[in-house]
């Protein structure tokens, strides 16, 4: 995958219901996948399969693993993300990340939105 396309990719998970209901929630206290599951109302095979995608992209980590009482072990998760912004402008995306070790991300791309409208007439 590209850059560009990862970059795309990175962006659109902030603002996809489930990835962003998880970013959200873990901002804080770490949490585990049983805990997001039922808070945020995502089914738990779901909810899964989007911590991964979230920590394929560096926007989720596990924080700590705990052994529970009856001998299973849980992870916890928490966002790397300490805040994000997105700006749509004409034919150009600006998204700006700060992660919670300080670093920033800042990415930039060009839609074409010629593109855009010719994939837009052949669907219709």
């Amino acid at each position: 995958m590209t850059n560009q396309l990862q970059a795309l990719e990175r962006t659109r998970l902030f603002i996809e219901e489930y990835t962003g209901k998880i970013l959200l929630a873990t901002m804080g206290k770490p949490k585990h996948v049983y805990e997001l599951s039922e808070r945020l109302g995502i089914p738990i095979a779901v909810c899964y399969r989007k911590i991964n995608l979230l920590e394929s992209y560096g926007l989720l980590f596990c924080s700590e693993r705990k052994l529970l009482q009856n001998g299973k072990r849980i992870s916890l998760y928490k966002s790397n993300i300490k805040n994000a912004q997105v700006i749509f402008e004409k034919n150009h995306i600006v998204a700006k990340f700060v992660m919670i070790d300080g670093t920033t991300n800042d990415e930039s791309y060009e839609v074409d939105m010629t593109t855009c409208v010719e994939m837009a007439k052949q669907t219709a």
